[in-house]
């Protein structure tokens, strides 16, 4: 190991300890001892520190605890060249630096600078971990790379940025070089920055890096089954399931040497585009630990190498870039060429099933004008028709391929798409039109994309696209025909016009006991698979997370259990569950990961429950937040009087039907009232309970903070729950 790695390493890890104990002293000084500390919205306290020791810092003296373990584990300061055989001193040095800057970027949070300002987004909240952590399990962003520093000029930065981008990866930017950083280099280059597009920007500091190794930790304790204090399954969860690495660009001081040798720990190594010493042979990380002086048109591909990242990039032949990360992109109006729909002109978007005859795979048609046809800000109607043809396709997998459109749109740069059906609108930026994308293109993505997404069931692809408007109008006419025959057979569908439920285990990396077992009327908690999404997965993957369960012999009716669904669920949970109810919260309750979208949970003094989404972040009336409710239900527990589930299990008539369904929600936040307003007063009203005066009777924070004001405003409401039995 080099002398100078090992030298900077251990005195920058000194440098950012004494950082964290002034500024410690500083905020006990000014706030006290219990001024409480956390990360907002987030839940396993302070995450790095967590994870590793298991100590759970929920105020200001909980970090002197953590200093001690600082100290144990820094290695005496250097003042000679250090040489050893061995990264053991390094790393150590390493893993107290990340230990040191979360007391840093924690006592920010109490003291200042916030750490969220202008464009340094600090901390993700556990929304977002659900909402894109599902993303580095299903491949959709197979790794992240942690930049430090910024490039030589603006250019370089956003070429960077989007070969980083069209590789699916997450870019999490945090220190400065030359008094700028690569975020601030993006924003100049007029790109957008957020979690939306995949660049985040945590902070201008080198300590805001343990922003993006929290990510990591906590995905680890999150979906991982990994308890606090188990340090070497973290670290080796991370190895080799979060593949990251960190790209350091400029000067590397001490204090990064320092971070990155925390970094190392994890499995992340670190590739420079500086002249800095190397760390060729393997050890920790699965290859190199540091590869140095890399030229910046190379070094993402030298990241990806060294990391062992396998990148699967869709081949489309389109003018501009292509990759999920694009998705989140937004078109304003003053960057718009033109735009379709939005209920500004006719336009919609219809897959349908044809006989293998009648396609031709890949012809693309266009009948109209084109957008080369229009003035900037122009507008025009669309009719997007897709047919497939495929000796596996069946006109049950339409919708769910047909949903895929606005996807596979989104993930084109310079293309953006929001709606479905007859309802879509589509924006055609600037820049794109100027490097010749038009409408042909939108064909040649969808053709490629379903090729490479669902080549199983579909064969050939051809699209048709029109823009003049007595054409676009009479197929709209057409396809809405279609939408509903559609939603009548899926709005007819029970649980026990089927024979086979369908299994879904994507989040076993996250949670190893965890398995959905998805029904007609019982979506995937996430709320993204449905039974036919399911049933059409399978079609495409036999092999993979969504298998069939033969639903066997009734063992309880009320309740949902069947002997081969609880076969099933054994062997899928590797013994961990034996049992599992499809409509009860109280026996046998399906577990959950991590990704549900909702929460219910018992107040039992009510006789009721309680229902929070994700989006909530307030405390709710069982006296827990949505975080602190999700560590407790998530990584596969079975928690009799709590579920995960998805917003449209709410309204499906087997809504945990074995307590009594809808009649025992008692509070909900307004938001999620809102959402599911429609469908909600709607099944109140086929229950004989009046709709919307039922809606009116459900507590929310406006009305109760505690579950003691919950029974009091339901018993004041006369809610239908008063006149059920207890629930236990």
């Amino acid at each position: 190991m080099s002398r100078i790695i090992a030298t900077a390493g251990i005195n920058g890890a000194h440098k950012i300890v004494k950082q964290a104990e002034e500024i410690l002293s500083r905020a006990i000084d000014e706030k006290g001892k219990d001024c409480p500390v956390e990360f907002p919205n987030t839940g396993y306290y302070i995450p790095i520190i967590y994870s590793m020791t298991a100590i759970a810092v929920e105020k200001l003296s909980d970090f002197e605890e953590v200093m001690k373990e600082i100290k144990d584990l820094l290695p005496p300061l250097v003042e000679d060249e250090l040489w050893t055989p061995y990264l053991g001193p390094l790393l150590d040095a390493g893993m107290a630096t990340l230990f040191a800057e979360e007391i840093i970027e924690a006592c920010k949070y109490i003291i200042g600078p916030n750490p969220v300002d202008n464009i340094w987004l600090g901390a993700a909240d556990d929304m977002i971990l659900r909402e894109r952590g599902i993303q580095f399990v299903d491949g959709s962003a197979p790794g992240f790379a942690a930049i430090a520093g910024a490039a030589p000029d603006v250019e370089t930065a956003v070429e960077i940025a989007r070969k980083l981008q069209e590789r699916c990866l997450y870019v999490f930017m945090s220190a400065h070089h030359n008094g700028t950083t690569f975020a601030e280099q993006l924003v100049e280059g007029g790109v957008q920055l957020g979690w939306e597009t995949r660049l985040v920007p945590f902070g201008r500091e080198i300590t805001s890096a343990i922003y993006a190794l929290g990510f990591a930790s906590r995905a680890a304790l999150s979906f991982g089954g990994v308890k606090a204090g188990d340090f070497r399954r973290n670290l080796l969860y991370n190895k080799n399931r979060i593949f990251a690495f960190v790209m350091a660009l400029g000067e590397v001081t001490d204090e990064w040497y320092a971070t990155a040798a925390g970094a190392i720990n994890y499995g992340f190594p670190t590739i420079a585009d500086s002249d800095i010493p190397e760390i060729l042979p393997t050890g920790v990380c699965t290859y190199e630990h540091v590869v140095s002086n890399v030229s910046h048109d190379q070094i993402v591909e030298k990241a990806i190498e060294v990391r062992g990242l396998k990148i699967k990039v869709a081949e489309v032949d389109i003018p501009v870039a292509h990759s999920p990360a694009f998705e989140g992109e937004r078109i304003r109006k003053e960057d718009m060429h033109c735009e379709f729909g939005g209920q500004r002109t006719p336009a919609l978007e219809w897959l349908r099933m044809l006989d293998i005859g009648e396609v031709e795979d890949g012809k693309i048609t266009v009948e109209g004008p084109d957008v080369d046809s229009l003035e900037a800000g122009g507008k025009m109607p669309l009719a997007v028709v897709v047919e497939v043809a495929g000796r596996k396709m069946q006109a049950d997998f339409e919708p769910v391929l047909e949903r895929q459109i606005h996807t596979f749109m989104n993930e084109a740069q310079g293309l953006w798409h929001m709606g479905q059906r007859d309802i879509i609108w589509v924006r055609i930026s600037k820049d794109a039109a100027k490097a010749g994308f038009k409408l042909e293109h939108i064909g040649k993505l969808l053709h490629a994309m379903y090729h490479d997404q669902y080549s199983s069931i579909v064969d050939k692809v051809q699209v048709k696209i029109f823009t003049e408007e007595g054409q676009v109008l009479k197929l709209r006419e057409q396809a809405t025909k279609v939408y509903a025959e559609r939603d009548a057979r899926l709005a007819g569908m029970a649980d026990e016009d089927v024979e086979t439920f369908y299994s879904c285990t994507l989040c076993q990396s996250f949670a190893p006991n965890h398995v959905c077992v998805v029904s007609p009327e019982r979506p995937g908690l996430c709320g993204a698979y449905s039974w036919l999404d399911c049933r059409a997965a399978y079609e495409i993957t036999p092999s993979g997370p969504n298998q069939p369960i033969s639903k066997g012999k009734c063992i309880e009716t009320t309740i949902g259990q069947w002997d081969k669904v609880n076969a099933f669920v054994i062997k899928a949970s590797g013994g961990g569950v034996e049992r599992m109810s499809q409509y009860s919260m109280i026996t046998d309750p399906m577990t959950s990961c991590g990704c549900f979208e909702c929460i219910a949970a018992v107040l039992p003094s009510t006789g009721g429950i309680m229902i929070v989404n994700r989006e909530f972040i307030e405390m709710t009336p069982c006296g827990m937040k949505f975080s602190t409710l999700a560590g407790t239900v998530g990584g596969g527990n079975q928690t009799p009087g709590f579920i995960g589930h998805s917003k449209h299990y709410i309204n499906s008539k087997k809504f945990i039907a074995a307590e009594g369904g809808i009649k025992r929600i008692v509070w909900m936040p307004t938001m999620l009232k809102e959402d599911i307003k429609d469908t909600l007063i709607k099944g109140a009203d086929e229950l004989g309970l009046g709709g919307q005066e039922f809606l009116d009777k459900i507590a929310d924070e406006t009305t109760a903070a505690t579950e003691e004001e919950v029974l009091d405003f339901i018993t004041k409401a006369n809610h239908p729950v008063t006149t059920l039995e207890p629930m236990f």
